[in-house]
């Protein structure tokens, strides 16, 4: 009798990450479709109307994927050209600097972050709601991206250069494809959390789900709390989904 490894194996991991793709998005549309008949059916006040409605789920759904979206745009227009830049001879002694500074982000509570923007500013608004939700995604994407550089095989950097490579075409060519699967996998991580911290950028008037779940919590409304909060947990697992396919098919051939 031969005993079991507690390890996975290659093929059965990868078999369970297949059905995770098709089994993520049917989770998403049950859990969407559900709240929805859920709450629509129920016997509304004109209070409850006011915000369990169809116009208005979609705006405050399209404000938090509005949010969500441009926290990653700013996170990777920053974190991959800074991570390149510290990955360059003759600048690593800046990455324990920007590292340092995005740890801090990372360790900062978001909704301090949002409080302390407000404060600075002394405005609200939909950039004051972005800025300090990109600045708390930011670490994965820098720390994954300065990881995938540093795990190419230098042979191969040396192979491009012996080929007449200048040293950007070694990087387009040669060490950004092989670090592209390390910096999806941080970008992954960085929409999880931008997508879940956006429903605090209600503090700041930027909008989102965040105010169908602040508005059921103020006034003991349960409907529109669960609505709120179920509709922001699918949400999170659509993204996290989205950037699970990203994964599986925009890294480089052969790697897997």
């Amino acid at each position: 009798m031969t005993a079991t490894s507690g390890a996975t194996s290659p093929a059965t991991q990868r078999r369970a990450d297949r059905i995770r793709l098709f089994a993520q998005p049917a989770l998403v549309l049950a859990l969407t479709a559900g709240v929805l008949t859920w709450g629509f059916a129920r016997d509304l006040t004109t209070t409850q109307r006011a915000g369990l409605n169809t116009r208005t789920i979609a705006t405050l759904t399209w404000q938090h994927v509005l949010i969500t979206a441009t926290v990653v745009l700013i996170v990777v227009a920053v974190a991959v050209p800074l991570a390149t830049l510290v990955t360059r001879p003759g600048f690593g002694r800046l990455a324990p600097i920007f590292v340092g500074i995005a740890n801090i982000g990372a360790a900062a509570p978001a909704i301090g972050l949002i409080v302390l923007c407000y404060l600075a500013i002394r405005t609200t608004g939909f950039w004051i709601g972005v800025a300090p939700i990109a600045f708390y995604s930011l670490l994965p994407v820098l720390r994954n991206t300065i990881l995938g550089y540093q795990q190419v095989d230098r042979s191969l950097i040396d192979a491009g250069r012996g080929q007449g490579m200048s040293t950007f075409m070694v990087l387009r060519r040669i060490e950004f494809p092989l670090a592209v699967p390390y910096i999806l996998a941080g970008l992954r991580t960085s929409l999880v959390l931008a997508v879940g911290t956006a429903t605090l950028s209600f503090l700041v008037s930027a909008g989102g789900l965040g105010i169908l779940i602040d508005t059921g919590y103020k006034l003991r409304d349960n409907v529109t709390l669960v609505v709120g909060a179920v509709l922001a947990v699918s949400l999170a697992l659509l993204v996290d989904w989205l950037g699970a396919l990203a994964e599986e098919f925009l890294g480089p051939r052969g790697l897997t």
